[in-house]
């Protein structure tokens, strides 16, 4: 590995974990102006929801090759122009057929982004010789939370989405120019393995599944907040990013001190601790919804969920069957199917039943969270 200034370097992965959040935000921030604009139902939206899943899916393998052959900083450059170039074509869509295939676009190069980019973090985590993931999805969180907080912004001022996508594209390509040339060369044994699909034993299996109950509980807050907000608690349409930006608010900070509590209080306890955050904050929005109970209790789930991906690859680190990276890759695999195929369950629930009987049967799942970390050796 050329070495470069190792904090340059950390920079630049950080502004490109920044970039990737802030993609993907900006479009969860204005899903239900998207959802008014094209007239969809709860369950004509999750069915929309599952194109971003489809391009993820088909990307994986894909990406594994890719990064195998070129390198993750040369993948992880052209996903993330190619990434934010689609953005604005969201805003494009006339009608739920347009807006699936363009999803399923940035399903692709989101997908193709995210594990180049924690390829590279695990480059970055080489030079340091120490764990500094957890800050590297830190910035992904406060970008999530910009994000929120831009679209709130946005759609008070009512401003329609491609617009807004065409300004968040502009500062992502911004920020890649400024860092394209402080990305670390080549990753330690990036090459020696075509696929980031790794075999996991009954460790690794569990970490994914802990994993795929904090991410579902994220992309429903992503996906979801902003309706529960605008249908459950009939804000008017500025507030709607409210909940979101409240849930972003806690799971960014939180990401920032996790290390510092884990050292003290172990990670069984962490994830005990997360789990039963989660589930409680979901709960009280649920059966006190009005606009201060929920936005507590959406800071609650932020609060929650914050510490228990980086805990989970910190674990998996350890695994004594996979490589450090390619364990991550593989819990991180598993878990993300959680995230992506999490709101479009919601949208099927929350149209048979209601948003809130949705988010009850996810604050269920995120209570296992604590049932297995207490069964796992940690």
């Amino acid at each position: 590995m050329v070495m470069i200034n190792k904090r340059a370097t950390r920079i630049a992965v950080s502004a490109l974990f920044f970039l990737t959040g802030l993609c993907f935000s900006s479009w969860a921030s204005r899903i239900p102006d998207i959802q008014l604009a094209l007239h969809l139902n709860d369950a004509g939206l999750g069915g929309v929801l599952l194109a971003l899943p489809a391009g993820s899916i088909i990307s994986l393998p894909i990406a594994g090759v890719l990064v195998s052959k070129y390198g993750s900083r040369q993948v992880l450059l052209l996903a993330a122009v190619t990434y934010a170039a689609v953005l604005p074509v969201l805003g494009l869509a006339n009608n739920s057929w347009e807006l699936s295939i363009f999803l399923v676009f940035f399903g692709f190069f989101g997908n193709l982004a995210n594990i180049a980019v924690n390829t590279q973090a695990v480059g970055v985590e080489a030079m340091y010789g120490r764990s500094i993931m957890a800050s590297f999805h830190g910035l992904w969180s406060v970008a999530g939370f910009t994000g929120a907080a831009i679209g709130t912004v946005m759609t008070g001022l009512h401003l329609v989405p491609v617009y807004h996508f065409l300004i968040i594209t502009a500062i992502a390509w911004g920020i890649i120019l400024v860092t394209m040339n402080r990305l670390v060369l080549r990753v330690p044994n990036e090459n020696n393995a075509p696929s980031l699909f790794g075999k996991p034993d009954a460790f690794l299996l569990t970490l994914g599944i802990i994993a795929m109950c904090s991410m579902i509980c994220e992309g429903t807050m992503f996906d979801w907040s902003g309706v529960y907000f605008r249908r459950v608690l009939e804000v008017r349409p500025g507030l709607s990013g409210a909940g979101y930006a409240a849930f972003m608010s806690t799971m960014a900070s939180g990401r920032f001190i996790a290390d510092r509590l884990t050292t003290k209080f172990g990670i069984k306890k962490m994830l005990l601790l997360s789990g039963t955050l989660t589930a409680s904050g979901l709960m009280v929005a649920v059966i006190f919804p009005y606009f201060f109970s929920a936005m507590f209790g959406f800071m609650l789930v932020g609060a929650g969920v914050s510490a228990v991906v980086p805990l989970v690859y910190s674990a998996a680190g350890r695994s004594a069957v996979l490589p450090p990276g390619m364990a991550l890759a593989t819990v991180s695999t598993i878990g993300y199917l959680g995230f992506l195929f999490g709101p479009p369950l919601i949208g099927f629930v929350a149209q048979a039943s209601s948003l809130g009987i949705a988010f009850t049967m996810i604050a269920v799942m995120v209570a296992a969270i604590a049932i297995m970390s207490s069964r796992i050796k940690l």
